[in-house]
């Protein structure tokens, strides 16, 4: 009986752990993406999910984003800081603002063995009427154990949204959303 109670006590215990991505980290490869638009004054609003989403992995426990964002708010804060790292991100009155809804938000910990994947698929909306959709599916190579896939698929968020904004900012139609 003491085993069982010990045994039953660690798994709840387990089951709290939270997993966090790291903060945003600019990419270089968006930033020249960036720097070679025509500069222009953005500004960026609100992001919105529309899409559930299930934050827990498993039954280890939910993946949290820093800072107390919401995923969608980590993707709106990743927008901003590639532009600011640009010098195009103006912060008040800006001739156009880029607004975003998460459609789809989802992950695997588990898929084929011990990878993994994110799907996020993104609309950004400007004030001059004009969106886009873009689309991220980021495989990573994730485990069998639950502790250790839960904290991959934490990790793996941040290279997601690196990906994402990337082909938001690389796409053909991006330059309509800013005036280009």
């Amino acid at each position: 009986m003491k085993k069982t109670l010990l045994i039953g006590s660690l798994l709840f215990l387990g089951a709290c752990e939270t997993y966090t991505p790291q903060r945003y980290a600019v990419s270089a490869d968006t930033n020249m993406a960036l720097r070679a638009l025509a500069s222009r004054d953005v500004g960026v609003g609100s992001f919105t999910r529309t899409a559930d989403f299930n934050n827990r992995c498993r039954l280890a426990g939910p993946i949290g984003l820093p800072d107390g964002l919401s995923f969608e708010a980590y993707i709106q804060k990743a927008l901003a800081d590639e532009l600011k790292m640009a010098g195009m991100f103006v912060p008040t009155n800006p001739p156009v603002t880029l607004t975003g809804t998460v459609e789809k938000l989802s992950f695997l910990s588990s898929q084929n063995g011990n990878n993994g994947v994110w799907h996020i698929d993104l609309r950004v909306t400007s004030t001059n009427g004009k969106s886009v959709l873009v689309s991220e599916s980021y495989e990573f190579k994730s485990g069998f154990g639950a502790e250790i896939a839960c904290k991959q698929t934490a990790e793996a968020y941040l290279p997601a949204v690196q990906n994402l904004i990337r082909k938001l900012v690389t796409d053909p139609q991006f330059g309509t959303l800013i005036g280009v």
